[in-house]
């Protein structure tokens, strides 16, 4: 990818083909049990300071907004925002967000101090340089605080392909998105972002897959037929090996170390 992508032009397609189906709900099941078991304080009478980075449709900013956070929500996606701003303002909590439309790069001049909770999901494997993201995010991590980051995971890709017999696809020398499609850009191999937060001091405290076996059902049966026995099953086997690592996202939830790589090495 040349350059970060701007979902403008999508917003209506996301939110009506991940949020309007069960691909979103499966999403926001997985995403929501993690944050509750990794930060027991979330249901705390203390309120959490939380920065939503590229937080598209806003579901987990207007729902820690609804627990008391102080929630802080940016996006490069004025379409984005205004859906976000719109659920918000029915869940009576559009004055409790601060809203910035900005890139990332430049929310440092709006955004001060760091959070106890940073999320940034579905983001990083649109950008140009999605590295470039997780270091600027732990910028923003207390000391103690902690990371939800999500990536698009490649090898998902890969064996979703596998299995329609797109062999011609995965030959190519290089992977090249339509433009108007929402498979990303630069989907990322989980070793690639497992070597970037090891460099940057960053310790993942939890790892699952996001849609571990939804994405490959071709023919509904049985249990598929049930969205909220899929949503259960796909909760059992997110945190498991080796389905986890089959998921169309990985979900990873980190902390800092004192082992960053210094940046001249």
């Amino acid at each position: 990818m040349n350059e970060d992508r701007n979902f403008d032009d999508l917003a209506e397609r996301f939110q009506r083909k991940v949020y309007g189906s069960l691909k979103g709900d499966i999403r926001l099941a997985v995403l929501w049990r993690d944050i509750e078991e990794a930060i027991p304080d979330i249901y705390g009478s203390k309120p959490l300071r939380v920065l939503d980075v590229g937080a598209g449709l806003g579901q987990l900013a207007v729902r820690l907004a609804k627990l008391g956070h102080q929630v802080t929500v940016n996006d490069i996606s004025s379409e984005m925002l205004a859906i976000a701003r719109s659920s918000a303002e029915q869940a009576g909590v559009l004055d409790d967000i601060h809203w910035y439309h900005c890139p990332f790069q430049s929310l440092s001049n709006h955004v001060k101090g760091t959070f106890d909770l940073v999320l940034c999901h579905a983001v990083v494997e649109w950008l140009a340089d999605p590295e470039a993201l997780i270091a600027h995010l732990k910028g923003y991590l207390s000391d103690t605080g902690t990371l939800s980051l999500t990536y698009y995971n490649r090898h998902s890709l890969e064996y979703r392909n596998l299995i329609r017999g797109n062999f011609n696809w995965l030959n190519q020398a290089s992977f090249v998105a339509d433009p108007g499609s929402l498979t990303p850009g630069n989907p990322l191999y989980p070793e690639q972002v497992q070597g970037w937060c090891d460099k940057l001091g960053l310790q993942v405290e939890s790892a699952c897959g996001v849609r571990v076996f939804h994405d490959y059902v071709t023919t509904v049966r049985g249990g598929h037929a049930v969205p909220e026995d899929v949503i259960k099953m796909e909760l059992k086997y997110s945190q498991r090996e080796p389905y986890m690592w089959l998921g169309r996202y990985i979900h990873l939830l980190l902390k800092h170390t004192d082992k960053a790589t210094p940046l001249n090495e």
